[in-house]
């Protein structure tokens, strides 16, 4: 019987590649087989979230702004000449924005949020979902936030982003019914990671952020989340053994929600 969670020889694009979450998961689904296409605006830190890749991931490495329609649909069509088709895409690239209540948050700046985290989105899904619906099978994964399914303090755009991203899902797995393509997104709560850091940072007033221990203290799981542990939710969503999921918003937030 075939292990239904491998992906091996499958084509799977990762924006935001370059991101502790993008580098954890295109890792993830190399190891499990996949072919990597790893998209990002930073072409060094790209060079360096491939770089120990194995060979049969293949990856090809795109420098690419996922807010301009013409670099979307050129990163699509890289892979596809490349690769021949695409069966998974974690459409994760996104930036938290401003660190301030909405009376002072500058329109430029909640423009720039809602141009990556949802115009994003959009533009891959665009331009992604026809490759898949034309080989009837494929796999998009969009990424959230828990700042999607709750309000938050001083990301009011960032959060609003989030709850674009999971009505976008939502509306993608509807349009898809019927066929071989599923579509659903990850909720990453607190990821030790630079975003979180830069959040907390900010809602602090540029003093330390509190400690770790007084942060945990409001998840259920005592602790913050690793980028691996949201690449394994995205890894799943990619394989098989998720054949029957569309439409769905995975929180990956150690019970943070749950209340």
């Amino acid at each position: 019987m075939p292990d239904r969670i491998r992906l091996d020889g499958r084509v799977a694009v990762v924006t935001g590649a370059a991101g502790v979450i993008g580098t954890a998961t295109l890792h993830l689904l190399a190891e499990r087989g996949a072919r990597i296409v790893a998209v990002d605006r930073q072409g060094a830190d790209l060079a360096a979230a491939v770089k120990d890749l194995p060979a049969s991931a293949e990856a090809l490495t795109i420098t690419a702004d996922v807010t301009q329609e013409d670099e979307v649909k050129d990163y699509v069509r890289a892979a596809v000449d490349r690769f021949g088709s695409i069966d998974a895409f974690y459409n994760n690239a996104g930036i938290e924005g401003d660190i301030k209540p909405i009376p002072d948050y500058p329109l430029e700046s909640s423009r720039r949020v809602l141009d990556v985290n949802v115009v994003g989105v959009f533009l891959g899904m665009k331009y992604v979902l026809p490759v898949m619906l034309k080989q009837n099978k494929g796999s998009i994964i969009n990424t959230a936030s828990i700042a999607g399914l709750m309000g938050s303090p001083l990301i009011a755009v960032y959060s609003a982003s989030k709850h674009a991203v999971i009505g976008l899902t939502k509306s993608a797995a509807w349009e898809c019914s019927g066929t071989g393509v599923r579509v659903n997104c990850v909720c990453p709560g607190m990821i030790d990671s630079r975003m979180l850091s830069t959040i907390l940072q900010g809602r602090s007033g540029g003093n330390a952020p509190p400690p770790v221990e007084k942060i945990v203290d409001r998840i259920p799981a005592r602790r913050l989340g690793l980028a691996t542990e949201v690449a394994s939710i995205v890894a799943f969503l990619a394989s098989d053994e998720a054949s029957y999921v569309s439409g769905s918003a995975y929180t990956v937030d150690g019970g943070r929600t749950a209340a």
